[in-house]
């Protein structure tokens, strides 16, 4: 049996990536085909590490070759990935900024952050994570850095800042240059130029996705980051009470600004139920249920998961190790599916981006 590369793609052009809505060959997402009498290995390039669908890709890539080609070929296959990236994000190096958001605080949205830059980089990306929030900094306290300085090194006669890297990621914080002690009473032009340097100043090396934890509401720190630098897209965290709900839903629509025009890559409802650590099979929807997923239809955004209220989250983030690190299965498949959500939505808004770029 001989088998051809011209047979290899005109079967894998049979195979549909399911969130772009076009075949693998068309997007050249097939690589490095090498064929030795029967046996066939080739990369599969995805969008992203933390692809959702991998495995049904996979599945359906061998399906394509055995009915297409033969049920007797042997199929090696190398499921591999480079993150896309729409434009220049004004941050050399960095391919993707996500923006996490929410519309009042007390919602979680620090420990989303947190644990959606974690669940990136354990899915394979390389992640950054800015905690903007000038007023009330909580990354040197979730991530174990209280009291901790970066520091600083000269590239191209330029004095960068040196971000902190713990648990595989980077980070910067305001909370690495102020006194934890005091507060930080500074108005709107100061704040805006010193989340500008938490971006520019920075020497963030090659990033796939640089997260940003913006304060709650929607005031100068949102509008700086979204008018200086092109987001990617912004995640919205929730609880499911109406009066979370409430400010939740006008933080979408601040993003849908036409002045702002951020994608809203989707909805992640926090502290959806309480699940006891003795029966984690139980829950109780004690701040009302799917909140989140049904703003998440009525503004017709993705909804990105549900995360349980389980009290070591809370206590994981205080002893400055976050959730995903811990080895509990609920917490960690809860944050790592929103992970991969998020990432699957990233590549649909730069598909869609450069597919709108090309119309023009």
């Amino acid at each position: 049996m001989i088998i051809t590369k011209e047979q290899v793609l005109q079967a894998l052009g049979n195979v549909e990536e399911p969130d772009l809505k076009k075949d693998l060959v068309t997007l050249n997402m097939i690589q490095d085909i090498h064929i030795d009498g029967n046996k066939l290995s080739f990369s599969v390039i995805l969008t992203t590490p933390a692809c959702p669908l991998k495995a049904m890709i996979e599945n359906a890539c061998r399906n394509a070759i055995a009915y297409f080609v033969s049920k007797d070929v042997v199929v090696d296959i190398n499921m591999t990935s480079r993150v896309t990236s729409q434009k220049n994000t004004g941050v050399p190096g960095v391919k993707n900024i996500i923006a996490v958001a929410s519309g009042k605080g007390g919602v979680g949205k620090s420990t989303v952050a947190a644990n959606l830059a974690l669940g990136l980089a354990r899915a394979g990306a390389k992640v950054g994570l800015i905690d903007a929030d000038i007023y009330g900094p909580s990354v040197p306290i979730m991530f174990g850095l209280e009291g901790a300085r970066p520091q600083a090194s000269v590239v191209d006669g330029k004095t960068r800042i040196e971000p902190i890297e713990k648990y595989g990621i980077k980070l910067l914080s305001i909370g690495f240059f102020t006194d934890p002690n005091q507060p930080v009473p500074w108005r709107g032009p100061m704040v805006s130029t010193a989340v500008k340097q938490l971006f520019n100043d920075a020497d963030w090396g090659d990033l796939d996705y640089l997260v940003i934890d913006l304060p709650p509401g929607t005031g100068d720190i949102h509008i700086t980051v979204t008018q200086t630098f092109p987001v990617t897209g912004a995640v919205i965290v929730t609880t499911p009470q109406n009066v979370a709900l409430a400010d939740a839903k006008k933080g979408i629509g601040m993003f849908m600004m036409p002045a702002i025009n951020v994608p809203i890559l989707g909805v992640v409802e926090n502290m959806a139920y309480f699940t006891p650590a003795e029966l984690p099979e139980n829950k109780y929807y004690i701040f009302g249920k799917d909140g989140g997923k049904k703003l998440a239809a009525q503004l017709e955004v993705p909804f990105l998961g549900e995360i349980p209220l389980i009290k070591s989250i809370s206590d994981s983030g205080d002893a400055g190790k976050p959730a995903i690190m811990e080895d509990d299965g609920v917490m960690t498949a809860a944050f790592m599916n929103m992970a991969r959500q998020v990432a699957q939505q990233v590549a649909i808004a730069n598909a869609k981006a450069l597919a709108n770029e090309a119309v023009v």
